[in-house]
């Protein structure tokens, strides 16, 4: 996809996206709108599911300029990483961050470029599913918890290094920024509560 969120609204009202509503942006892209706008389950589905909450806020409407400076940031950090690893490193960032939109958000587009379900499922314990993965996006996905979980400390000699086994300087500055730029869209998407479940892959291609 080109950019990780649509282009900012201009009105107040707190919407998400589908076919027919007009996006709330949020860390990577849209928000989810009202339960009303989740299509109508199919005969002999499961029913029953709790309400979809309502975004708190269409923050990219109130604060145009730093989101389009979000998206300019983004764009300058995917240059030169391959999009697949680029995917992996925003969904397991977006796991430990809890950001429900982006991870519906990248699940999907990484599932429409070609990527496996299994990597995809397994993200949430890859240590314990190596085999699922390159060294390099191994290494990547350390990282990604490193830079992303601070709490625990400073990021460790032993994770940097390892990735500067797979990655040269330039490669490296890159990755150390789609990572902190994915931790953004996070805290905007965490924070305006922007939902899941209505982005549809390439919408913003």
């Amino acid at each position: 996809m080109t950019t990780d969120a649509p282009a900012p609204t201009t009105t107040t009202t707190s919407t998400m996206t589908s076919p027919t509503v007009s996006p709330a942006t949020g860390p990577t892209g849209p928000a989810a709108g009202p339960a009303t706008d989740a299509p109508a389950p199919a005969t002999g589905e499961r029913t029953g599911y709790a309400p979809e909450h309502t975004p708190r806020l269409d923050w990219s409407a109130h604060a145009p300029e730093v989101y389009k400076a979000m998206l300019r940031l983004d764009a300058a950090a995917r240059k030169g990483l391959d999009p697949t690893l680029l995917e992996l490193v925003k969904i397991r960032a977006s796991q430990l961050n809890r950001c429900a939109l982006c991870v519906d958000m990248h699940s999907k587009d990484a599932l429409a470029a070609g990527e496996s379900v299994e990597r995809i499922v397994q993200l949430s314990a890859w240590e314990e599913s190596g085999h699922f993965y390159t060294e390099q996006e191994l290494a990547a996905l350390a990282l990604t918890e490193a830079v992303t979980v601070l709490t625990e400390g400073f990021v460790p000699d032993a994770v940097y290094a390892r990735a500067a086994e797979h990655f040269d300087e330039p490669a490296l500055a890159q990755l150390i920024a789609a990572i902190t730029v994915i931790n953004a869209w996070n805290r905007f998407g965490v924070t305006c509560r922007l939902g899941p479940g209505h982005y549809r892959p390439g919408q913003h291609a």
